[in-house]
């Protein structure tokens, strides 16, 4: 019995590698660029790619995976951030190897909102209606929702990854629910994670107002 609640914990695992910011109502006074806070204004392709292990925990087991990238668009205005494609590899949990795979894409509605705070954030980041499963031993449970993290400009001291300098988004304890699966499936899972973004080009993004 423990081992199908345990899967769950994976399920949840890649919902984690989703995560990134909202506020749609101040997504007006929020502008993204390439090259620098002042370059010109960048509407296309996202890339985000976990810096570290993304890690999954529940109050019965917790899973890690090693790898994590999604794809999708933005426009310049913050709006509209939306996961095109999304992999998950090295994905481990107490009962080994899991296999985990995003479902239901594109996700749509999420946003980066310019909102800084001295001596932390630049922003908000938001991947809203992500669904992501997870199977191993031919059990499976989904997880679906939504992740906030906060968002950190490529030359923000507090980032997650000084070593990059690139923009960053941070995930602490967010939590995604149950969509299917087994009863014994845990409700809920707290994720914590950080990644990179970067334009489709390897462009380097900043937020501004």
């Amino acid at each position: 019995m423990s081992r199908v609640r345990k899967l769950a914990v994976a399920g949840a695992a890649s919902a984690s590698v989703l995560a990134l910011a909202v506020a749609p109502a101040s997504a007006a006074t929020t502008t993204i660029h390439s090259g620098s806070q002042t370059g010109p204004l960048y509407s296309g392709g996202v890339v985000a790619t976990n810096l570290g292990n993304v890690s999954v925990v529940t109050s019965l087991s917790n899973a890690t995976c090693t790898s994590a990238i999604q794809n999708g668009t933005i426009n310049s205005d913050g709006t509209a951030l939306n996961v095109t494609s999304a992999s998950f590899t090295g994905c481990t949990s107490s009962l080994g190897t899991v296999t985990v795979t995003a479902q239901n894409l594109p996700w749509t509605g999420g946003s980066v909102v310019y909102a800084p705070v001295s001596g932390g954030r630049d922003g908000t980041i938001t991947v809203a209606h992500y669904t992501v499963g997870a199977t191993v031993f031919g059990l499976s449970c989904v997880y679906s929702g939504t992740l906030t993290g906060d968002g950190f400009n490529p030359n923000n001291s507090h980032r997650p990854d000084t070593s990059v300098a690139q923009a960053q988004a941070k995930i602490t304890n967010g939590t995604v629910s149950k969509l299917s699966g087994s009863a014994l499936c845990p409700a809920t899972a707290t994720v914590t994670a950080a990644f990179k973004l970067v334009g489709s080009g390897g462009q380097q993004l900043w937020a501004a107002s």
